[in-house]
C-alpha cells in the first residue's frame, strides 16, 4: 500500500469529510450548549421527551434516520417540497442535506457530555459573578466555560471524530456525489464494491490513523490540563 499514490478524488473526499466534521461540530457546540444547559437544570415535564429525542440516534439504525430525512428533505417532503415551491432546491443529495443528517446523528455525542458538565458545576462561582454585576454572556464565557471545559472539549472531540466515520445516514440521503456528498466512508464503500481493496485499505488506514491521533491528543490534553474525563 502506497500512501503517496493517493488520488485527487481521494483528497477531495478527505477534505469534504473534514469540512463536514468541522461544520457539524461547530453547529452542535454553538446550538447544542443552550439545549444541554436547559436539560441539565429544567424542571419541565417535557425534559424526558426532549432527552429521548436527543438520545434516539444512539439506538436508531442510521439507515432509518437517513431514510426519513431523505423523505422530509427530498422534493416531495415537508421541507424539500416547500423549498421547491419557493423556487429553491431541495436538500436531498446535497452537502447541506448530509450536514443536517450529520448534526442530528451526532447530537447525543455532543449534548450528553455538555449536559453532564453543566449539571456537575458548582453554582457558587456563577452566583458570585452575578452578584458582582456580570451579565449572562460575561458569566457564560468567564465562569461557565472554564468550569465546563472538560465536557465542552469532550463534545467537540467526540462529535468531530464521530462525524469522520459516518456512513449510513450519508449513504441513504446523500449518495455518492464527488465534491458534494462523497465523503471518505462512502469512497471506501465504493472501492470495496468495485473490488479495489488496495484503495479501500489506503483510505481506511488514513481514517484509522487520523481517528487515533485525534483521540490520543484528546487524552493527552485531558491528562495534562484537566480533571479526568470518561468517554
Amino acid at each position: 500500500m502506497d500512501f503517496l499514490s493517493i488520488t485527487s478524488a481521494e483528497i477531495q473526499a478527505l477534505l469534504l469529510t473534514f469540512k463536514l466534521a468541522l461544520y457539524t461540530t461547530m453547529i452542535l457546540v454553538v446550538f447544542g450548549a443552550p439545549l444541554a444547559w436547559w436539560l441539565a437544570f429544567t424542571q419541565s415535564r417535557w425534559e424526558a421527551v426532549v432527552s429521548t429525542l436527543v438520545a434516539l440516534p444512539l439506538v436508531l439504525p442510521p439507515t432509518v434516520l437517513g431514510f426519513y430525512l431523505l423523505i422530509i428533505l427530498g422534493p416531495y417532503g415537508a421541507v424539500g417540497g416547500t423549498l421547491e415551491a419557493m423556487g429553491l432546491t431541495h436538500l436531498a443529495f446535497s452537502f447541506e442535506g448530509i450536514l443536517i443528517g450529520s448534526v442530528i446523528f451526532s447530537l447525543p455525542f455532543a449534548i450528553q457530555p455538555m449536559r453532564d458538565a453543566f449539571a456537575a458545576m458548582p453554582q457558587a462561582p456563577i452566583q458570585a459573578a452575578a452578584t458582582l454585576g456580570a451579565g449572562p454572556m460575561d458569566r457564560f464565557f468567564s465562569v461557565i466555560v472554564p468550569l465546563a471545559r472538560g465536557g465542552l472539549l469532550t463534545a467537540i472531540v467526540i462529535s468531530f471524530a464521530h462525524t469522520l466515520g459516518e456512513f449510513g445516514v450519508i449513504a441513504m440521503m446523500g449518495g455518492s456525489i464527488p465534491g458534494e456528498t462523497k465523503v471518505v466512508s462512502i469512497a471506501i464503500y465504493d472501492y470495496t464494491q468495485g473490488m479495489d481493496y488496495a484503495a479501500a485499505h489506503r483510505l481506511s488506514a488514513i481514517l484509522l490513523f487520523l481517528s487515533f491521533v485525534i483521540l490520543a491528543t484528546f487524552y493527552a490534553i485531558n491528562r495534562r490540563f484537566m480533571a479526568p474525563i470518561k468517554l
